[in-house]
């Protein structure tokens, strides 16, 4: 099959061209490096954003001083090293990380459940991630020390009993993917009603928290949730990999083809699933509620670089993050020194972008 030449697309030169595997996966390769490039200069214009401003040189010198220890001795120099590190370094890290990681699970649950539709917002993932953090906001208050745990905590509770919630209704029910988009559906505005009430009924300080964590923000990002989202990453996304052939025979074959290929399609769905909720819910616990990353990136990183899995898994993961770095950017360029929350700016970018698939690129996301 490896023979097998391929059209080339899209352009009048490519008219009557073969591009075979090979020169097709070079093209893939390409594309994936550039945007980590890409991803690399976006994160650096988004580290000097700011109102204290801040050059290229100055994230220099303040990443220099980080790996040889040595400490300014001229005040301004310590305090603009010290605003880039403590707090934009950790805000556009958590955002290209989190970005990359619900792009994933987008990626996940579109291919495992065979829905294009599908995402983690779609499926009620978010919303009940978000009910959970709102409860330990309750519970916890809006600043006790132990919030923060208590969020992350809340926030899979709750995604990990939606999750389980779905699936069993999907394998009990026999449900298609029209109706799996309708429970998704009928349990996010269960979940959003919830957390309605609880902002309903909170009092004023802790209903500002819940107000503002659901809105989505990389606001008072801190290294601890940076550290946790790479280690997060770092452990499930060499599994995905190893999984890509897996899930492409899930996604373009079907259970029962997949399984006569040797693929073992219970545990495969079962764990992919899983890391896909874990990686919302550990998102959402430190970004709040970011919807259209994890149902946009997947679509637009198939335009580029096909369905393949062992690709597309990685540049979903490139173009989320990239997603939330320029909606962050653009949160704090628009209204300076005002900042929109991310959640915001991406949805307001995302959902054109989404309807520009649908009308005018159907057959991509069929």
């Amino acid at each position: 099959m490896n023979s097998i030449p391929t059209r080339l697309a899209g352009t009048p030169e490519g008219a009557g061209k073969v591009r075979r595997p090979r020169d097709r996966y070079a093209y893939q390769t390409t594309a994936i490096a550039l945007g980590i490039v890409a991803v690399l200069i976006t994160a650096i214009i988004g580290v000097q954003i700011g109102t204290s401003g801040a050059t290229f040189g100055n994230v220099l010198e303040t990443f220099w001083a980080k790996i040889t220890g040595v400490v300014p001795t001229d005040r301004a120099t310590l305090q603009i090293q010290t605003v880039i590190w403590e707090l934009r370094v950790p805000r556009v890290t958590l955002a290209i990380l989190g970005g990359a990681a619900l792009a994933v699970a987008g990626t996940l649950f579109q291919g495992l459940l065979r829905n294009p539709l599908v995402s983690p917002y779609t499926l009620g993932i978010a919303p009940a991630a978000a009910f959970g953090a709102s409860l330990a906001i309750v519970i916890f208050g809006a600043t006790a020390g132990s919030a923060a745990l208590s969020l992350v905590i809340g926030a899979l509770l709750f995604s990990f009993l939606n999750t389980a919630l779905v699936l069993s209704l999907a394998s009990t029910k026999n449900l298609n993917p029209t109706s799996l988009i309708l429970v998704g559906i009928a349990l996010s505005q269960l979940f959003g009603a919830l957390t309605a009430c609880i902002q309903y009924f909170a009092e004023d300080e802790v209903l500002a928290a819940i107000v503002r964590w659901t809105w989505g923000s990389v606001n008072n990002s801190a290294w601890y949730q940076v550290l946790v989202l790479l280690a997060l990453l770092g452990i499930t996304f060499p599994y995905v990999r190893y999984r890509s052939g897996a899930l492409n025979a899930i996604a373009f074959a079907g259970d029962d083809s997949a399984k006569t290929l040797g693929v073992a399609v219970s545990r495969v769905r079962l764990e992919s699933i899983g890391i896909a909720a874990t990686l919302t819910a550990v998102t959402i616990a430190f970004t709040g509620i970011i919807g259209f990353v994890g149902l946009v990136a997947p679509h637009i990183a198939r335009l580029v670089v096909g369905s393949n899995h062992r690709f597309l898994t990685t540049f979903s993961a490139i173009i989320g993050a990239l997603l939330l770095v320029v909606s962050d950017a653009v949160g704090r360029l628009v209204i300076s020194p005002g900042v929109i929350p991310v959640g915001i700016i991406d949805a307001l970018v995302g959902a054109p972008i989404f309807l520009y698939l649908i009308l005018t690129r159907q057959k991509a996301i069929e």
